[in-house]
């Protein structure tokens, strides 16, 4: 495996590692539970999470077939990381934004479920990122509608500071429904 997958691969393994803590922290029982009107339960963003997954996983894989289909050849460069600014933007909890239509829970689904659909999503992400090992993914970029135009890599680093982000907000979600 390329160094630079080995890199960002290693940053979903981390959130990975964040989320499942922050998922723990929560008592299972309280896990469909919504801490106030308006907002979302675990489970409601643990499917949110994997429908943006899938999502990413197929902005990859567009991209890189399309790039290959143009002649792609070895990565040779060296690793641009995902912006400061929207490494800052995504852990600011004070700045929320709302999720696209798609993107959106449908709230039918429990947490265990959405977990292993987050599993699955996320092999997603990790099965197109590992189709072009060894390519220059750092030159295959891929628009996205707030960041702007992100190479393969910084997309993979995106994912993990995408679920780092509601990691954090499912420690809020345990906060809100402990017990007073």
């Amino acid at each position: 495996m390329h160094p630079h997958l080995t890199e960002v691969f290693a940053r979903l393994e981390d959130s990975r590692a964040r989320l499942r803590t922050a998922v723990d922290g929560v008592p299972s029982s309280l896990r469909q539970t919504r801490p106030a009107p308006g907002r979302w339960s675990v489970a409601e963003v643990l499917e949110h999470l994997a429908l943006v997954n899938r999502f990413f996983a197929q902005r990859i894989t567009d991209a890189i077939e399309e790039a290959r289909a143009a002649g792609l050849g070895p990565e040779s460069r060296a690793r641009e990381t995902l912006p400061a600014d929207v490494s800052e933007r995504m852990a600011d909890r004070g700045d929320p934004r709302d999720a696209r239509e798609a993107m959106m829970p449908t709230g039918v689904i429990d947490a265990a479920a959405a977990w292993d659909d987050l599993d699955v999503a996320r092999g997603a992400v990790r099965t197109a990122v590992s189709g072009g090992d060894g390519l220059a993914l750092g030159s295959v970029k891929a628009d996205h509608r707030l960041f702007g135009s992100l190479t393969i890599y910084q997309w993979v680093e995106l994912t993990a500071a995408h679920e780092v982000r509601h990691a954090d907000q499912i420690r809020e979600i345990g906060s809100d429904l402990a017990p007073r």
